[in-house]
């Protein structure tokens, strides 16, 4: 068998093993660097799905009743202000909100959000959900405010949130917020 030699008379067998410890160092480099990528994708991925939360109107909740109920939600409605408890020695606030239209096309359609609000809260026919709140009552929580909860479904009927944004609309009443429709 014959060896070819390079130029410096060292055959290609022999630069081959010079040239090896290089690609293995640059191998290594290139798997750490996708597990790395790999990583963060895997990372991105799970905290959207965990922090991903349905926007629901409170029909829809009442219509798929068992099905949601610990799940992690966020609704909106209008408040009732005759509904409105807090107790200031445990900070427990509760309250009712009545359906509104997550469309904000709709929205616009019946006279924009504050006369949405004021149909919702002067109909008896609306859908209610009675809201329990855990936390300081904010000074915007009246008849008629907007409320944005996210929390979760108890079996008992009542929605529990851990997180309460109200909108007033007449300081409000250009800003309708983004709401997905159909979950």
């Amino acid at each position: 068998m014959k060896i070819n030699h390079t130029e410096e008379g060292k055959s290609f067998m022999e630069d081959a093993a010079v040239r090896k410890p290089a690609f293995k160092g640059r191998a290594k480099f290139i798997i750490g660097g996708l597990l790395i990528i790999a990583a963060v994708v895997y990372l991105v991925i799970t905290s959207t799905r965990a922090n991903a939360q349905y926007f629901m109107t409170i029909g829809e909740v009442k219509a798929k009743g068992a099905d949601v109920v610990d799940r992690e939600l966020r609704l909106s409605g209008a408040v009732l202000g005759d509904t409105i408890q807090y107790d200031s020695s445990n900070l427990r606030l509760t309250f009712t909100i009545a359906d509104i239209p997550a469309d904000n096309a709709e929205i616009e359609a019946q006279g924009g959000l504050a006369a949405v609000l004021h149909s919702a809260v002067t109909d008896p026919s609306r859908e209610k959900m009675n809201i329990v709140y855990e936390g300081v009552k904010p000074d915007l929580l009246k008849n008629e405010a907007q409320a944005i909860v996210t929390g979760k479904m108890g079996a008992d009927g009542n929605f529990y949130a851990n997180e309460l944004l109200l909108k007033c609309p007449t300081k409000y009443e250009e800003a309708v917020p983004e709401q997905a429709g159909n979950n």
